[in-house]
């Protein structure tokens, strides 16, 4: 198999990587709009690379992954969709509903594949906890907290071109409380803070958020998120049923210490980064992607998953702008899709289709 990879930033670079010494992977071309960055990578990897885009797509690929800048990636989707390619790309679609629709229309149109990168779906822990949810081990799930604390704010120039906090991390959360509870968000209260680095005031961006999320079966959720926990990086959902308790996340690297005078102290090598904590995850995303690609396997997390989970990330933003609880089927309504409303099936259950 032949694949383009475009983006040879941070996790470009790290994609570019798994993808060169994949076993079903025979070659790689990359490309950037940084030329120089490009060639370092394929210098390094012994791959292939392209002068741009429009070389990459006529380079023979079977298949392209995406990641590239996020402004390039509804032009990239559509490109590969009219192509006849199958398509990896990293998430987001598109920092707004109608760009993101209109890719996913795009896909639709030309019966291509399209798949995202929700990394935590490969996560061995969160694959755990949606088993013990959808086996019954927890008995019925009545609270969910999820969190995602980066360890040191991104770059100044990087917030206003990530969309806000809610879109561009909390977004995995509301994807994950989809995924492993089986249901749908029906309405969302949220706030943000904005007290931390002048920078995010600036960009009109919060440092920190809470959001309070009802699920379509009556469990409540909670979803918070901060690019200011020094301690080190810390992703967690913790679960609580009639019967059980379980968390995804909770190891020997967590970034957290008990206050009790016998509790585990702060490990001495917490998590650095999104990229060293997922790395497994991020592995097997894209082995699951070849296997896509070879027709071996469904697709795992399609572009209607994206879709869904934005619609809650933006329905945050709308509550938070607007200090008022948001129902999504409100922010669903008013994207000009009424595919984006909930997919459960009057059993309660998820529909397979929805991975």
């Amino acid at each position: 198999m032949r694949i383009g990879l475009i983006g040879t930033g941070r996790i470009g670079s790290f994609h570019a990587g798994v993808l060169a010494r994949h076993p079903r992977v025979a070659s790689l071309v990359v490309t950037d709009a940084d030329a120089a960055r490009a060639a370092r990578v394929a210098e390094r990897l012994g791959a292939e690379r392209a002068d741009d885009a429009e070389a990459l797509f006529g380079a023979g690929v079977d298949a392209v992954v995406i990641a590239s800048a996020t402004s390039s990636h509804t032009e990239l989707i559509g490109r590969a969709a009219r192509s006849g390619l199958p398509a990896f790309c990293e998430k987001p679609i598109a920092l707004d509903l109608p760009g993101t629709l209109g890719a996913l229309r795009a896909v639709e149109r030309a019966g291509s594949v399209l798949q995202m990168g929700f990394m935590r779906r490969f996560d061995a822990g969160y694959a755990a906890a949606r088993d013990a949810v959808r086996s019954g081990a927890l008995g019925r799930l009545h609270t969910v907290r999820a969190m995602t604390m980066d360890p040191a704010p991104p770059p100044a120039a990087y917030l206003p071109l990530s969309g806000g906090l809610y879109r561009d991390c909390l977004v995995h959360d509301f994807d994950m409380l989809r995924w492993v509870t089986g249901r749908e968000v029906t309405e969302v209260y949220a706030v943000g803070s904005d007290a931390g680095p002048g920078m995010f005031r600036a960009a009109g961006d919060v440092d920190t958020a809470a959001a309070l999320l009802t699920l379509d079966d009556g469990t409540l959720a909670t979803a918070t998120a901060t690019r200011c926990n020094g301690a080190g990086y810390d992703v967690r959902m913790e679960l609580a049923g009639e019967t059980g308790q379980i968390t995804a996340g909770l190891d020997d690297r967590t970034p957290v210490a008990s206050a009790e005078p016998q509790g585990p102290a702060a490990p001495l090598n917490p998590w650095p980064g999104f990229l060293e904590r997922f790395a497994p995850a991020y592995e097997a995303e894209l082995d699951a992607f070849v296997s896509l690609v070879r027709g071996e396997v469904p697709n795992p997390c399609d572009g209607r998953e994206a879709w869904h989970a934005l619609l809650v990330a933006e329905a945050c933003e709308v509550s938070r702008r607007e200090r008022r609880p948001v129902k999504i089927a409100e922010v669903a309504e008013a994207s000009g899709d009424q595919s984006g409303r909930s997919r459960v099936r009057p059993s309660g259950r998820e529909d397979a289709s929805s991975g």
